[in-house]
């Protein structure tokens, strides 16, 4: 399997994340940039460029690429739209935003180069996930990510998603935890009283959501469970509002590092295990 170049140290951690996906799939499927090129009618160089953090996909690109690879559409263009918002709308970095390590180096993918400070909580590209699934919502379909993944730990939480009758932040989930569909309000956050229930299967749980599954993405019940559990693992996610923002993922990245898994921060069945755990 090809090993893939470092990713520039100046690229921004939410481009990264639509990077590290585009990458995990062409792996998956086995296509070469040469069937890349044949099966979008974009070339091979363009493809390059791409999946190496030089340039971002064109939405176009994305959309032909999950035709490609056959992976599901909805995931990558909601990271695409994060991703092109990044790109148009770079934070700055606040001193309140300090800590010591961002995580480790997915194998042949360099992680985000953060020395004394978090990327920034970016409510923006947040908002503009959260208006992607309630578009979604609105059609009467949601995202319900199910599980592709085997105990091998080196495979990282390597996921497909299918499109079923669901709400935004996963409704199977919260409605097993006894609450109504997840709106996001602006400032408003969630207490976390964590313990360990029979309905997570003697895990952890933080009463939000019980999944040990679903992929983060927008808002949701799903993404204030994760910061729960984050924060009783002391990881610092910043603050509790269901919004998978930077601070959020430079948590679940520490979270990965010191269990010995690919620090992406991407959270699948094999990040909530150790959230859980």
């Amino acid at each position: 399997m090809l090993r893939w170049k470092a990713l520039p140290d100046s690229l921004d951690p939410r481009v990264r994340q639509l990077v590290v996906q585009l990458r995990r799939l062409k792996d998956r499927s086995g296509l070469s940039l040469e069937s890349l090129e044949t099966k979008t009618g974009i070339s091979r160089s363009s493809w390059d460029r791409y999946l190496n953090g030089k340039t971002l996909p064109p939405r176009r690109a994305v959309e032909e690429f999950a035709r490609a690879s056959g992976a599901d559409s909805v995931r990558l263009l909601v990271l695409h739209e994060i991703a092109e918002d990044a790109r148009q709308r770079p934070s700055a970095l606040s001193a309140s935003d300090s800590v010591t390590d961002p995580g480790a180096d997915v194998p042949g993918v360099e992680s985000p180069p953060v020395k004394d400070a978090r990327p920034p909580l970016v409510r923006r590209g947040a908002a503009l996930a959260a208006a992607a699934f309630t578009a979604l919502a609105g059609m009467g379909a949601g995202i319900v990510i199910s599980s592709a993944w085997n105990d091998d730990r080196s495979a990282g939480d390597q996921v497909k998603a299918t499109v079923a009758a669901a709400g935004p932040s996963s409704s199977t989930t919260s409605a097993a935890a006894g609450r109504e569909r997840y709106v996001f309000q602006p400032g408003k956050t969630y207490p976390c009283e964590v313990r360990r229930s029979e309905t997570t299967g003697k895990g952890l749980y933080a009463g939000y959501s019980v999944t040990r599954s679903a992929v983060l993405a927008g808002p949701g019940w799903d993404v204030v469970e994760a910061q729960c559990l984050l924060r009783h693992h002391h990881m610092e996610p910043g603050v509790v509002d269901g919004v998978y923002g930077q601070q959020t993922i430079a948590a679940v990245m520490r979270l990965q590092e010191k269990a010995g898994l690919p620090a992406d921060g991407v959270v699948g069945p094999h990040t909530w295990r150790v959230l859980r755990g």
